[in-house]
């Protein structure tokens, strides 16, 4: 407040600096119309006096007034009240000036670095307030006092300020990169992502507590990956998953390339939820919110990844008969969640860094679908006691698989189990490239070392799978033909081996679409209750013709087939199982620059690609879409008809706003085959 007899500064305007203070904040590609600052490091803001108005260091005094939220309380944090010091305190608000005396006044504001992020007002108190504007205030790897602080720039390029990546899926044997597109900082993408904040329900229950908690990333990772995914009827979750195939009343979860879109349409139709999302969806989604509130952020994948639904950190599978899988547990081909970074204050020292946080509804955690964030530490060394949620994340790459079979006398006969089919390959893009980055050993030791079976015993598992006996001597795998196109005809093959003398044997040689999280199809390759003989010491092979004419109206998007071979010895009656997933290529989109890449000039590019299938395909579209290329729009171009292994090409347009590297990322669907998928990286001169 101005001291008596002090004439107070007549404000004309009040310059918030958005150009110089949103470019050395690393936030100017939000735009630079607005101030958006991060948290621990000064912003300069300038005061405009009118004519006769004059501020003088020492005599001239006045406060400054920062809230966050509709209730804001110096005693939560969500509102602070300081006067001009000598220069800027590390521990709470402060404002410093060196300006001279004139009507010009250069204010240099300070934040903690441990304050709640969001949107602010900014008032200058002199006994009569006057607002001077708003502004955004974001997590800051950049300063080594916040939570999120990353030491290496590379790093900070990759995990907040790159707003294109790769989501790995396939199979371990068959591992393919898919380009996503995260958009963060796309027109109205950052305020998206604080309503997503404002619309959790904890906000609703107690604003300004919320408001508060948002001081902590771990606080917000857990509100973002529940709200990413619908919780119930009432919320306003962003995102539908389904998994049933159909999904005629909203988007098939293979055709998204990128957040934006999503996040547009579900604030844009008052927060409904958006019709539907699979585990990288929701995991792509999630990345983009974190990287555009400050929070860095990967998308990670696990190849044979456990769902294990009694918390026994042990996969049960149970098989009848006929070989019909009627289990409760499964193993998905692959699953997507995110790691996020950030220290860890309220667990022991040791646990800071990359934390596992998965948004895919899937068990309630603290009474609503979200999970993590928990340390990869936790989970390599089996501390499944720290928060938050590591028993469900250990067992995702960790879990032992046991197989049973089920007699029609009701009696269980193990058929076999495996300690290593778990948690394979866990992936995610690498740092400056589109390389594969294999970060499985900072989720577990090596399969079989002692140290990972140790942690096993340390995680409490008791389950030890039972090897009774010598190991058996009939041996039988599934081989697989090199090339295995869609709308190809191709064989796989049964292999069985005896080592030890002549057997007959009952031979069940099947195959069947899956989907990508372990879920069975209608089948489309058979061979059943074949007897077979195998000689001693002999390797006997039992070819199964899989014909696009039998799978090619079932698959799914996935493209996924599951090989299932179980052979059952006549004397001794024992089974014998063998299984695997195929994914069949995609044919490849090609994409070719047509001129120069500079800012500000329209550019094309030719985009081409050839029908793999021995029928024609319908309804045609390619989408287009890349941060910084487009617009934030997505590109869409009908073209029509494309018959049997004919070639379709199309030019696109777009004028690039921004200069650097960009990626331009294009989808192909159609009637017979979607989730296609291509991108070019694209750098932009100026």
């Amino acid at each position: 407040t101005a001291q008596p007899g002090t004439p107070a500064l007549d404000i004309e305007r009040c310059d918030l600096e958005s150009r110089i203070n949103n470019t050395t904040h690393h936030t100017d590609q939000n735009g630079l119309d607005r101030l958006i600052v991060r948290r621990g490091l000064p912003f300069t803001i300038t005061l405009h006096l009118r004519s006769g108005s004059q501020f003088e260091a020492g005599v001239s005094t006045f406060r400054l007034i920062v809230e966050i939220g509709p209730l804001p309380k110096e005693q939560s944090g969500t509102k602070s009240t300081f006067s001009l010091t000598d220069s800027a305190l590390k521990t709470a608000w402060s404002v410093s000036t060196n300006s001279p005396p004139g009507n010009v006044v250069s204010l240099s504001v300070s934040s903690p670095p441990d304050v709640p992020i969001g949107l602010y007002s900014l008032t200058l108190d002199q006994g009569q307030k006057v607002k001077l504007g708003e502004f955004v205030l974001l997590f800051n790897p950049w300063c080594a006092k916040d939570a999120v602080y990353m030491e290496e720039e590379r790093d900070r390029q990759e995990y907040v300020l790159s707003q294109a990546g790769l989501i790995y899926k396939g199979t371990t044997k068959r591992i393919k990169a898919s380009p996503w597109t995260f958009g963060q900082f796309e027109p109205g993408m950052l305020d998206i992502c604080l309503k997503l904040l404002d619309e959790n329900p904890k906000y609703s229950s107690d604003a300004d507590a919320d408001c508060s908690g948002r001081r902590n990333p771990v606080y917000v990772t857990r509100v973002i990956s529940a709200m990413v995914s619908i919780n119930s009827n009432d919320d306003k979750g962003v995102l539908v998953g389904n998994w049933s195939g159909d999904y005629d009343d909203g988007v098939r979860p293979s055709h998204w390339t990128e957040s934006v879109a999503i996040l547009h349409q579900w604030a844009d139709n008052c927060c409904q939820r958006v019709r539907y999302g699979q585990c990288w969806v929701f995991a792509a989604v999630a990345c983009t919110v974190s990287r555009a509130l400050g929070i860095p952020c990967r998308v990670v994948t696990n190849f044979g990844s456990a769902h294990d639904t009694n918390s026994n950190l042990l996969i049960e599978f149970l098989y009848d008969e006929d070989g019909n899988d009627i289990s409760d547990d499964s193993v998905w081909n692959f699953h997507v969640w995110v790691d996020n970074w950030m220290a860890r204050p309220d667990l022991d020292a040791g646990y800071d860094g990359w934390q596992a946080s998965d948004p895919t509804p899937q068990e309630k955690s603290e009474g609503v679908f979200c999970c993590g964030p928990v340390p990869l530490k936790a989970i390599k060394e089996g501390e499944l006691n720290l928060k938050y949620d590591a028993p469900f994340v250990f067992a995702e790459v960790n879990a032992d698989v046991v197989e049973y079979v089920k007699l029609t006398n009701g009696r269980m006969v193990k058929m076999g189990g495996s300690s290593i089919d778990v948690g394979h390959f866990i992936s995610t893009k690498a740092v400056g490239s589109d390389e594969r980055h294999d970060i499985t050993h900072l989720y577990k030791h090596p399969e079989g070392s002692l140290q990972e079976r140790e942690v096993f015993e340390r995680a409490k598992h008791h389950h030890e799978l039972q090897q009774k006996g010598e190991e058996p001597g009939l041996k039988v795998k599934i081989k697989v033909s090199p090339d295995m196109d869609i709308g190809a005809d191709f064989d796989v093959f049964a292999v069985t081996n005896n080592t030890e003398a002549d057997k007959t044997c009952r031979v069940m040689f099947y195959a069947r679409i899956v989907s990508y999280d372990g879920k069975p199809g209608a089948n489309c390759g058979f061979i059943e209750d074949l007897t077979m003989e195998v000689p001693t010491g002999k390797e006997k092979r039992l070819p199964l013709r899989l014909e696009y004419v039998d799978y090619g109206n079932t698959i799914t998007s996935d493209r996924l087939i599951q090989l299932v071979l179980i052979v059952i010895e006549s004397s001794p009656r024992e089974f014998h199982k063998a299984k695997r997933t195929i994914v069949l290529e995609n044919p490849d989109i090609a994409i070719k620059l047509l001129g120069e890449p500079r800012v500000n000039q329209k550019l094309s590019a030719q985009i081409s690609l050839q029908n793999p299938l021995p029928e024609p395909l319908q309804n045609c579209f390619f989408s287009v879409i890349g941060a910084g290329l487009t617009d934030g729009k997505i590109l869409i171009q009908n073209v029509g008809t494309v018959g049997p292994k004919q070639e379709v090409k199309y030019t696109v347009e777009f004028t690039p706003t921004s200069t650097g590297s960009r990626t331009l990322t294009v989808d192909f669907d159609s009637d017979k085959l979607s989730n296609i998928k291509g991108y070019l990286n694209i750098e932009i001169k100026e």
